[in-house]
């Protein structure tokens, strides 16, 4: 077995569009595994953030 990863960025970082981005991958066999934000210099809120989720495959032979 071979561990995949998708990353999936967000540019709107709201409570319901991170909730969102979770359900929809989870639901696809993805299992969550980080969230990073990247914050602003003028602001405390986060400008973007970067979810990722990993799963296992089968190997290509």
């Amino acid at each position: 077995m071979a561990t995949s990863y998708k990353v999936v960025e967000l540019s709107s970082v709201g409570e319901e569009e991170i909730e969102k981005t979770l359900n929809e991958w989870t639901s696809q066999g993805w299992a969550f595994d980080t969230m990073q934000f990247a914050m602003r210099e003028s602001s405390k809120r986060p400008a973007m953030a970067f979810l990722t989720f990993t799963r296992e495959e089968e190997e290509a032979i």
